[in-house]
């Protein structure tokens, strides 16, 4: 337990600091290149500028946390219960919110200190009330499932946001959470793992769920931002990503809290949700003025917002 709940911890903190690094990386090089006229004619940023920004060393270092950040989610999600692995995970947005004050010159409200407050304790308390994981195992029909499942509302959710346009932000991010959490669950039921055997693992639907979901997730979720509010994105992701996920855990995949402290466990879970969504809705992106040079246009702000979370 104590190990997985420290790689989960570790997996958030790559999450959150990946999130801040991307951040500094695209602002400074909207800034130097709002400084260079480099924009489109509506006044957003250029192909060369975006690229130049996925070239900062900040940029490229914050990609490589997040690729070590989903590999240690993936084996929290293996060692704990889901409803506190992908509860941990999703706490990134905290130490993105504080990580930003000092890297960002970005200044938390009280709203948003007290909401970061009310994640930690509620991690405090989903910590001590959880129990043991379940097994994992399942019979091969739900793996299919989960396949079926995670392509459904990938592609599905893909043409319906593609339908709703601008209204779709709320929608889209609820959907690359429900992808993020099924990946979560194909990990846990993934065969071929232990004892590993690869062809076992590359013959099992859940390896392909959880390709389909975590691209799928990715996707619907860099529409969401791109189309809407990133706070309420955010925040339906967060929903998504572990609400659902946590119930299949305890029903389907015998996840358990500690004798007698079920109800500290839904009180933490609840708590932590609503406080990761809190500090996503509250924590918008803002920023710090800097004379030395000059402030990017809207768009360009907008492409290097605080809340991020892969």
């Amino acid at each position: 337990m104590l190990i997985g709940l420290l790689t989960a911890v570790a997996a958030s903190i790559c999450y959150g600091t990946g999130s801040v690094l991307q951040a500094v990386g695209s602002r400074r090089s909207a800034r130097r290149e709002a400084a260079a006229a480099a924009v489109t004619q509506h006044g957003g940023p250029s192909l060369s500028s975006t690229a130049k920004a996925a070239m900062t060393w900040e940029f490229i270092v914050g990609t490589i946390l997040d690729f070590i950040g989903f590999g240690l989610g993936a084996l929290a999600a293996r060692m704990l219960p889901l409803f506190l692995s992908q509860t941990v995970i999703s706490a990134n947005l905290v130490i993105t919110a504080v990580l930003s004050v000092k890297l960002l010159g970005i200044r938390l409200t009280r709203a948003e200190w007290s909401s970061i407050a009310v994640v930690c304790s509620a991690l405090v308390l989903l910590a001590t009330a959880a129990g043991p994981e379940g097994s994992g195992h399942t019979p091969i029909a739900t793996h299919w499932w989960l396949l079926a499942i995670s392509l459904l509302l990938m592609a599905g959710g893909t043409v319906v946001v593609r339908l709703l346009g601008a209204r779709a932000a709320i929608l889209a991010g609820l959907l690359s959470g429900l992808g993020f959490g099924a990946l979560g669950v194909g990990v846990r039921i993934l065969d071929g793992i232990d004892p590993f055997d690869l062809g076992v693992l590359l013959t099992d639907p859940a390896l392909y769920a959880i390709l389909v979901a975590g691209i799928g997730g990715m996707y619907l979720h860099t529409v969401a931002l791109q189309i809407g509010s990133v706070n309420g994105a955010t925040a339906a992701l967060v929903v998504g990503e572990t609400v659902l996920p946590g119930m299949i855990g305890v029903w389907w995949l015998g996840d358990t809290s500690r004798p007698g402290l079920a109800w500290l466990a839904v009180t933490g879970f609840v708590l932590a949700v609503a406080g990761a969504v809190a500090v996503a809705w509250f924590g918008a992106p803002q920023n710090p003025e800097d004379p030395a040079v000059p402030e990017p246009t809207k768009d360009q702000a907008d492409d290097s917002g605080l809340v991020r979370t892969r």
